[in-house]
């Protein structure tokens, strides 16, 4: 076993399952940041857990029902309009 997390081999399967090709240059840089991002990783298991924030509720005001725009007062303004609804542009 080595003492790098990543191995440069696994670097290369990664490289070739995403169908990018990669230099040694390459493959030797992406060996080290991978495994300095998992050690950061490691690092994250050492910070202690913290009491966790009571759970959020709602304070936000109740709805209310009341009165809407009627279907033509809603398409009033748009610039093109079809069988009562709005109508944008084809997407494909």
């Amino acid at each position: 076993m080595t003492d790098q997390p990543v191995s440069p081999e696994e670097v290369r399967h990664v490289a070739d399952l995403a169908r990018v090709d990669l230099t040694d240059e390459e493959v030797d840089r992406f060996t080290t940041q991978f495994g300095e991002i998992l050690e950061a990783f490691e690092t994250l298991d050492e910070v202690p857990e913290t009491d966790s924030e009571p759970e959020l509720e709602n304070v936000l005001r109740a709805d209310e029902v009341r009165e809407s725009l009627d279907q033509e007062e809603a398409l009033r303004n748009a610039p093109h309009t079809e069988d009562g609804y709005f109508k944008g542009p084809r997407v494909s």
